[in-house]
């Protein structure tokens, strides 16, 4: 069950992650049993027949995400002068970064947007209250932030899944600051971050339809690492 989901929506929704044939049966009866009304399932790519297996249950693609990781442990991490300036949020900060994400994930083209009988204004919420989250609470290990003057123009989440991984999060540029190469500065930091304590690997996704910031990962030695499908299935729906 997804009670973040449940909570921005107002209707029951349930999450299944890397969804393989076999999977099927097992995701419907649990979301007929728990009264699921919405279900978000996502497989690999490569797994075309589980694909097309929900398919022909009536679930619907509504997104493509692409995965790119860099090992840290390889080379020299880059450097951006722009990083000193860089640094991690303040108490009484996290309304900034509300405000910055209100900016940044307005009309934002996700699986959310993509679900006509999603409300678009709540579409958009998940990403700001997600925001938000990970400033007042545990949902991220660490949120670094771009000042400019009083205000803060940028943010990214860090989240350290494991030992052996790290992954930056939701996050961006005010579209006011844009163009300043910011974005780049928070992708390099983060990855110090990281390298500090000795995780080896870090990883970022984001919608197969969001090439700037694939073309920023890419010139910072990330390579591409995998993709998944993202269905949605309604179950008031024949």
């Amino acid at each position: 069950m997804s009670a973040v989901d449940e909570q921005c929506f107002g209707v029951r929704i349930a999450r299944a992650t890397m969804v393989q044939p076999d999977d099927v049966d097992a995701v419907l009866d649990f979301c007929r049993t728990q009264k699921v009304k919405m279900v978000i399932a996502r497989c690999k790519t490569e797994d075309l027949a589980a694909a097309q297996r929900m398919e022909r249950e009536g679930f619907l693609l509504m997104d493509t995400l692409v995965y790119f990781a860099r090992d840290l442990t390889k080379g020299t991490l880059p450097a951006d002068p722009q990083t000193t300036l860089i640094r991690y949020l303040r108490p009484g900060e996290a309304e900034q970064v509300r405000k910055i994400a209100s900016l940044i994930y307005a009309g934002y083209q996700g699986h959310y947007s993509a679900d006509p009988r999603l409300d678009r204004q709540k579409c958009d919420e998940a990403y700001i209250s997600w925001s938000y989250n990970c400033c007042v609470s545990k949902a991220a290990d660490e949120v670094i932030v771009m000042p400019d003057g009083p205000e803060l123009v940028a943010f990214v989440t860090l989240h350290k899944v494991s030992d052996q991984e790290g992954n930056i999060g939701v996050g961006g540029v005010s579209p006011a600051a844009q163009g300043r190469g910011l974005y780049q500065a928070l992708i390099v930091k983060g990855m110090e971050w990281f390298a500090e304590r000795e995780v080896p690997r870090l990883v970022l996704s984001t919608q197969i339809i969001n090439r700037a910031v694939q073309k920023v990962w890419c010139r910072l030695g990330f390579e591409p690492s995998g993709s998944v499908y993202t269905f949605h299935k309604w179950f008031d729906q024949l």
